[in-house]
C-alpha cells in the first residue's frame, strides 16, 4: 500500500499568509518563508502554497519570490494562483515549484490539463476543485477562489480531468474550510471511487482522527491549515496518530 501524506497548505494573500473560513480568508498568520522553514522541520510530505489573489487581480505568479521560497523549501512544493496558460506553468516549474495546481482554468479548457502532462508529466498537474453544495443540494464546482459558480459537477468533471492527464485531485470543501469540523466524506468517496488518481482531502481537519476518516473514505493524502496555524497539533503528531491507526506513513522521527 502506498504510503499517504500529510499536506500543510498555506494561502498567500499580497505580503504574508491568511486564513478564515468558508474561502473568507481575512486573518493574517505570518508570512511564507519562516513557515515553510518551520515545516522543514517537522515531517511534512508536502507543502501546497496558494495565491488566493491572482487569478481575480489578472496577474502572473511572482517568479522570484517562488525561486526564493522554493530554495528554502526541502520537500515538494505545490505552487497554485494565476496558472492560466502553459508558458506561465513553465515559468512557475522553472522557478521551482514541483508541481502547479490549476483551478479557475480548468472551466475554460481541460486542455492546460493535457498541455501540462505531455510537456511536463501528469505527476506535476493538480487539478484543484472548490465545491460546495447549491441550493438544490447537489455538489457543484467553483472557481474564481470559491466566488464564480460553474455548473459543472466535481464527480463527472474528476474523471473528465483524470482522462485529460491530471495527476492528481485536491479537493476542497468550501462550506468546511476552515471550520474545523471534519472533512466532507461523502464527497471525498464519491470522487475516489471513480478516479484511479490520487485524490487530496482538503478543507475542514480539526483533528487527526478527522485525518484518520478522510483516508479511509479514499484519499490517499490529506491537506490542511487551520489545524496546524490555531492548535497546538503538529504533522508529525499527525503521522503518529495514522500510523498508530495502521496507515502507512513516510517518517524518520516515528
Amino acid at each position: 500500500m502506498l504510503k499517504v501524506r500529510v499536506i500543510p497548505t498555506l494561502l498567500w494573500k499580497d505580503v504574508g499568509l491568511v486564513k478564515g473560513e468558508r474561502f473568507d480568508s481575512w486573518r493574517r498568520v505570518g508570512t511564507v518563508m519562516p513557515s515553510i522553514k518551520v515545516y522543514n522541520t517537522r515531517e511534512v510530505d508536502e507543502l501546497i502554497l496558494l495565491d488566493i489573489t491572482a487569478t481575480a487581480g489578472k496577474r502572473e505568479p511572482d517568479y522570484e519570490a517562488i525561486d526564493e521560497l522554493a530554495a528554502e523549501c526541502f520537500v515538494p512544493l505545490t505552487f497554485g494562483g494565476g496558472i492560466l496558460n502553459l508558458e506561465i506553468v513553465r515559468k512557475v516549474l522553472r522557478a521551482g515549484a514541483d508541481k502547479v495546481a490549476i483551478n479557475s482554468a480548468l472551466y475554460d479548457n481541460t486542455r492546460l490539463v493535457s498541455e501540462t502532462a505531455d510537456k511536463f508529466g501528469s505527476q506535476c498537474v493538480i487539478a484543484s476543485l472548490d465545491i460546495k453544495k447549491t441550493e438544490s443540494n447537489a455538489w457543484s464546482c467553483f472557481s474564481h477562489s470559491g466566488t464564480k459558480p460553474t455548473g459543472k459537477d466535481p464527480v463527472s468533471f474528476a474523471q473528465e480531468l483524470e482522462k485529460a492527464g491530471a495527476g492528481e485531485i485536491l479537493l476542497t470543501s468550501i462550506e468546511r474550510d476552515g471550520t474545523m469540523v471534519g472533512y466532507d466524506l461523502e464527497i471525498i468517496q464519491k470522487i475516489s471511487e471513480v478516479v484511479n488518481i490520487p485524490v487530496i482531502a482538503s478543507g475542514g481537519a480539526g483533528n487527526y482522527e478527522h485525518m484518520f476518516q478522510a483516508l479511509k473514505a479514499g484519499a490517499s493524502a490529506v491537506a490542511a491549515a487551520a489545524i496546524f496555524h490555531f492548535t497546538e497539533q503538529t504533522p508529525l503528531e499527525a503521522k503518529k496518530y495514522l500510523r498508530q491507526k495502521g496507515i502507512p506513513v513516510r517518517h524518520s522521527q516515528i
